[in-house]
């Protein structure tokens, strides 16, 4: 009879070889002039080159992004976590909140959230709008309420003035969360690859481009596909041997998306990350354990692949994940 963990591995084997069939790949040629890439096949999309967003909430919603005034004693903004002025993240294993206090998840990269079909590792926030809720709220993060944040900006004029401006309602809850998150659908940051993609043939390095190729020919694209190379499904931590026992200590957090929806399937599943920008946003997984890219990428090939990954694979792949590195050139 198989048990759970054999379903789980038949389950991830199965979805690798639905997405490398033949219309998934692409043939390479030795000189790269001319490479039959089906764009309409590839599990990677490119990045939309422009998105239509009101300019004006856009403005607003930049200057409410790094207002401290939205958390509790005035020292802590969005932008304390997701440094736009480098990788919409902060580095850090667990994010400082307000008292000093340490969340419980490591943060990701805002850059390109907008295109996650869930927010949060456990994807309980099923839009920009509702995750702004949680760090808001959260004691160890930002730790507010919308009454104290809308007493606050009631108080500024200039915050009075743009709400009455852009919003019929003025300064509500609501709205403020509508400036943030419309600010935030402006964040996406191509990369270098989305123009290779595109027909950019020398785009990325002929290393990076075998790298893709090992990614799907190993089954990380079963996962890692779509437009932000993730951040479309759930997926257990875990398929290929227990990443929490050998670790120790199990926590709340790392029950993912159990903690959501208290089914025994759901227990260490979590929404797959995005890839993009990965090689920037150092620690990695959703514990923020792993220090560097390369480890992670073993990591991930152990645990989920069953597979101990060759260092010159491993290089290769890594040279891939660098070539997801955009970098935003936006509102400030």
């Amino acid at each position: 009879m198989l048990n759970k963990r054999s379903v789980q591995q038949i389950a991830i084997a199965m979805a690798a070889g639905l997405l490398l069939g033949p219309a998934w790949g692409y043939t390479l040629h030795a000189d790269r002039q001319n490479p039959a890439l089906v764009n309409s096949e590839e599990p990677i999309r490119p990045l939309p080159e422009s998105t239509a967003l009101n300019p004006q909430k856009v403005t607003l919603g930049a200057r409410l992004f790094r207002d401290p005034r939205l958390s509790r004693d005035n020292t802590i903004s969005c932008q304390s976590c997701h440094d736009l002025d480098s990788n919409g993240a902060d580095n850090q294993p667990l994010s400082v909140g307000i008292n000093g206090h340490k969340g419980a998840t490591n943060t990701p990269t805002v850059f390109n959230s907008s295109f996650n079909f869930r927010q949060l590792w456990d994807g309980r926030a099923e839009s920009l709008e509702e995750q702004i809720d949680g760090p808001i709220a959260n004691p160890d993060e930002m730790g507010s309420s919308w009454v104290e944040i809308t007493g606050k900006l009631q108080k500024v004029p200039d915050y009075i003035r743009a709400f009455a401006s852009i919003y019929p309602a003025g300064l509500t809850p609501e709205s403020i969360k509508d400036a943030i998150a419309t600010f935030e659908r402006s964040l996406t940051v191509p990369a270098p690859f989305d123009r290779f993609l595109s027909g950019e043939l020398h785009a990325i390095s002929a290393q990076a481009e075998k790298g893709y190729r090992l990614f799907k020919s190993y089954g990380c694209i079963a996962c890692h596909q779509g437009m932000n190379v993730g951040g479309n499904m759930f997926q257990n931590f875990g398929l290929f041997g227990d990443y929490f026992e050998e670790r120790g200590e199990v926590k709340q957090a790392d029950l993912g998306r159990y903690n959501v929806t208290g089914r025994e399937i759901d227990r260490h599943r979590f929404k797959v990350p995005s890839l993009r920008n990965v090689a920037v946003t150092a620690p990695y997984l959703h514990d923020g354990s792993i220090e560097t890219l390369e480890e992670t990428i073993r990591v991930m090939g152990r645990y989920q692949l069953g597979t101990a990954l060759p260092v010159e694979d491993v290089g290769d792949i890594m040279a891939f994940l660098e070539s997801l590195t955009g970098r935003y050139e936006g509102q400030l």
